[in-house]
């Protein structure tokens, strides 16, 4: 007679879907190199992995935080809201509910403030928001900023961050990449300065007009910076591509940019290209103001 039954034990293996979530709010993953970390040191390293240098997507909100100086900027055409010139199905939901998520009216932030102490107009866009995609208000925005820029003989600095044309609003979305290609022209023969700086990811129509026409191209590591997608160009050349083709170092090793700058150096960067375009301007100011 057997009192005691020598039971099995069985160790308890977490499923996958545990492995993978992290506490909301409170903790996050590098989707590059699974590490996670406090989102409160993430954001003290600017939504740098500090494990592998790998660059989060920016609020835009924070990126005008790291990027300038504090309490200087003014916001302009905050309350400029898309309207629905196709009639697309569901695309004033969704929009509002963008607007909802985000807090933002549009896909791009604008405004004047100080980098270094030199005035700039600035305009950051909001992959948030509808994927950062160009419709009529984004452009309208730009070119007003640009415009701005002009009339106060100012440097412009834009962040893009976009998944191209906004395909809900169809050739308004398209007609943007002329406007605002058109008022940089302007800001050119004015002998304006636009400093472009492109992030992940910056495509389609956004890559292919005001994004690539700084004076000065800058984007930020590994950002994916293209037109068409990867399958579809190999479809169509029927080549096979380079293991880092659109990456932000294919696009400096062939010419596309200018420098390719770790988001913890930004600031500096922008500092230094401006007192080398406008020496002593801030100080100037300053003694205007005084």
């Amino acid at each position: 007679m057997r009192i005691f039954s020598k039971k099995k034990k069985y160790a308890t293996i977490p499923s996958e879907q545990a492995k993978q979530e992290v506490p909301e709010g409170l903790m996050a993953k590098c989707p590059q190199c699974k590490s996670i970390m406090y989102i409160k040191e993430l954001k003290k390293n600017k939504m740098v992995c500090d494990q592998c240098q790998f660059h989060h997507r920016l609020t835009a909100w924070d990126r005008l935080d790291f990027t300038l100086d504090e309490g200087t900027f003014e916001e302009f055409d905050s309350s400029l809201v898309a309207g629905d010139p196709l009639k697309f199905p569901d695309y004033k939901e969704k929009s509002a509910k963008d607007r909802d998520t985000t807090e933002l009216n549009e896909a791009i932030v604008t405004g004047k403030g100080k980098i270094g102490g030199f005035d700039v107009i600035i305009g950051v866009m909001d992959a948030r928001f509808r994927m950062g995609s160009m419709g009529s208000v984004v452009g309208e925005k730009i070119t007003r900023a640009i415009e701005r820029a002009i009339k106060e003989n100012l440097p412009f600095i834009l962040f893009s961050a976009s998944g191209g044309a906004r395909m809900q609003e169809g050739v308004f979305s398209l007609m943007q990449m002329a406007k605002t290609s058109t008022a940089l022209n302007r800001l050119h023969e004015e002998g304006g300065l636009f400093i472009s700086v492109m992030t992940h990811p910056t495509t389609g129509g956004v890559s292919a007009s005001f994004a690539s026409l700084g004076d000065i191209n800058l984007a930020e590591p590994a950002a994916l910076i293209g037109f068409a997608g990867r399958r579809i160009i190999e479809q169509t050349i029927r080549q096979k591509l380079p293991e880092d083709f659109q990456t932000a170092e294919f696009l400096l090793k062939h010419g596309q940019l200018d420098k390719v700058v770790h988001r913890k150096d930004m600031k500096q960067v922008l500092t230094t290209i401006l007192e080398i375009h406008f020496p002593g301007a801030h100080e100037k100011k300053e003694e205007d103001h005084g």
